[in-house]
């Protein structure tokens, strides 16, 4: 039952003319106004506020925590390994395991995640966001399911690229499903819930991992799709997407449900409607959409902002970073799983710091900083390796490496997933941040891959170099063309990529 505020709905005319017009050859018909009247209603004329949120804020996260526990599936498939494989190597594991095995089921998981991409980015907008939000916890229960059940290798690399595959289906499906339910002041911290939701299922993989048998391990891991799956099916379709095949009044439902009639968001809606009106031909893969500024500049952008991410070193240093804890620390070191822990919560504890951050300053200060601070620390700590004395080389690094993850923690990781649910046209959206977050996982992998010959080529010192440089240039370039995106309607940052002036450098 959608809940109206008072003075706040369709106008009786605007009603009447959409229904008096039907849908046609995927065209939305007559205009339809939204009118902030004063017709009388039975509902009450605001929604009580529930710890200080309205109806519809709740409703708006209500809609994104279906994706966000997804999401936490995906970090239990990134963790899950770390935990996996020291289990199965044991003398007395039921599944023995050869070395070449161990790297076959570490990098399964993320074989298929460039393709779920693509196959995410297509799906939703031939089926729907929600759809598509459905669809995707069916392999990602059967691959926990699986690999709790699993008693052969083969059977392992299976329920690992099913899981992998559904990771990469999430990636554009959930930032899209919740940059298009949301409102403005709520967006930012809404999609940085995503990252949140990534450190807390690697945490929880990893934690599960070290207390149980990986096999109930995997199995509670399947609560979390099953919990999402819930969630979404409680959840109205995307407005835009809607709107934009042709379903003008199941549009109005949906936004009306999420966002209310209040003269702001009937401004909003009917300048989504409006803007579908003016296009209704264009098939969502036509030529025209995807050659338009409004395509071509964000999607150069973010595939330029998934690079710095990438080889700013986020994951090759996390790959790494207990072997360079135990040489700092001298031949004492520290526990592996002891640093493991470390890092998780240190991880947690910044995608927390970032929802925050996000809602008070917005995207382009903390791209800056973010850079700024990781480059700073990443060549602090190349000098520091190559020209420092022992006594420097105990706890310094560490300190430096700490320094790192949080910088990048607040910006370069977070920012490229955030802002590919905002930055595309509603009409090619799946299918800009589907490429995109492809071109992200392939990035991925070619960092990753390469890392252990960087540091074998290039020592420790040369190989934070580069991804230090990396990050100091990718600050300039942030500074120069990445928009602020912080409390604007997705229409309206649309409209700013199609005009030709450049975005402001303002921070």
């Amino acid at each position: 039952m959608l809940v109206q505020s008072k003075g706040h709905h369709l106008s009786s005319a605007a009603t009447f003319a959409a229904a008096q017009h039907p849908v046609k050859d995927g065209s939305l018909g007559p205009q339809v106004t939204i009118s902030a009247s004063n017709h009388k209603s039975n509902e009450p004329a605001k929604s009580a506020p529930v710890c200080g949120l309205s109806i519809y804020a709740l409703r708006q996260a209500l809609a994104a925590s279906g994706p966000v526990v997804a999401t936490i599936s995906s970090g239990m498939t990134s963790g899950f390994s770390a935990v996996l494989l020291p289990q199965l190597k044991a003398a007395d594991s039921e599944l023995p395991i050869t070395e070449d095995d161990m790297s076959w089921i570490a990098s399964m998981a993320a074989l298929p995640m460039a393709l779920g991409c693509l196959a995410g980015g297509f799906g939703m907008e031939r089926l729907g966001r929600k759809r598509t939000n459905l669809l995707l916890c069916i392999p990602f229960i059967a691959g926990w399911l699986l690999l709790a059940t699993a008693q052969n290798v083969a059977l392992l690399l299976v329920a690992r690229f099913l899981t992998g595959l559904a990771v990469g289906i999430l990636g554009p499906v959930g930032l899209i499903y919740i940059g298009e339910t949301s409102a403005p002041q709520y967006r930012g911290v809404l999609l940085a819930a995503v990252s949140l939701a990534v450190s807390t299922g690697i945490l929880l993989s990893h934690l599960l991992g070290a207390l149980l048998h990986w096999r109930l391990a995997a199995a509670l891991c399947t609560l979390a799709p099953l919990i999402a799956l819930i969630l979404v099916l409680v959840c109205p379709e995307s407005p835009a997407w809607l709107a934009s095949h042709g379903r003008p009044t199941e549009a109005q439902d949906s936004f009306r449900w999420l966002r209310g009639a209040d003269p702001e968001a009937a401004a909003e809606l009917q300048t989504l409607m409006h803007k579908q009106q003016q296009r209704p031909g264009e098939d969502c893969g036509s030529k025209g959409r995807l050659t338009r500024a409004s395509f071509v500049k964000p999607f150069i952008l973010m595939n330029i902002f998934f690079v710095i991410q990438q080889f700013s070193g986020v994951n090759a240093v996390a790959f790494y970073t207990v072997d360079i804890f135990q040489q700092t620390l001298g031949s004492g070191g520290v526990d592996k799983y002891v640093a493991m822990g470390v890092l998780d919560i240190a991880r947690l504890v910044m995608s927390l710091v970032t929802c925050v951050l996000l809602r008070r300053l917005g995207r382009r200060p903390l791209a800056l900083v973010s850079a700024a601070g990781t480059g700073g620390c990443l060549l602090i700590l190349a000098s520091l390796l190559r020209f420092g004395s022992s006594a420097d080389l105990r706890w310094t690094p560490v300190g430096l490496l700490v320094g790192y993850m949080c910088f990048v923690s607040i910006g370069l990781v977070p920012l490229p997933w955030v802002m590919t649910g905002e930055v595309f046209p509603a009409a090619v959206r799946g299918i800009g941040s589907g490429a995109t977050s492809c071109l992200g996982f392939l990035v991925f992998f070619a960092v990753v891959k390469s890392g252990p010959a960087m540091f074998a080529t290039l020592g420790s010192d040369g190989t934070f170099a580069i991804y230090g440089l990396v990050a100091a240039f990718g600050g300039v370039y942030l500074y120069f063309f990445c928009p602020e995106t912080k409390n604007k309607t997705l229409q309206e940052i649309e409209d700013a990529f199609e005009r030709k002036p450049a975005v402001s450098t303002k921070v």
